[in-house]
């Protein structure tokens, strides 16, 4: 697999992350065309919108990271951040949940879906 299953908090950091490289690379990349100025230029701006894109994300991510559950992880004992009905642990990737219904069913990111979610709340 090449992709390793992590917390949604992680996801959204890597993103962020991969957007600041790319758009530091789109930038040295602008510097190749230096005997052309409007291509310069033009990745210039677009490699300066990636990272201000992600510092965007960064910022959305910190908000959003001060309003989710912190839980302690049965399993490592490291306090995590749990966002949705399932998470993973943060440190070990155990999966978590805050929903008794999902509790020992095996860990799935569709009962963070819509239809999932409407279920749930019809049966109470």
């Amino acid at each position: 697999m090449m992709f390793r299953k992590t917390s949604k908090v992680n996801r959204f950091r890597n993103f962020a992350l991969i957007l600041v490289f790319l758009g530091i690379g789109i930038m040295y990349l602008a510097l190749l065309f230096r005997t052309h100025p409007w291509v310069s230029v033009i990745l210039m701006i677009i490699g300066f919108l990636f990272v201000l894109l992600s510092s965007g994300v960064y910022l959305w991510v910190g908000m959003l990271s001060v309003k989710v559950v912190q839980v302690i992880c049965p399993n490592c004992g490291n306090p995590t951040k749990v966002l949705g009905r399932v998470d993973l642990c943060m440190s070990c990737n155990e999966p978590l949940t805050l929903d008794p219904e999902l509790e020992g069913k095996p860990f799935d990111k569709k009962y963070n879906r819509n239809p999932y979610k409407s279920v749930a709340r019809k049966k109470d």
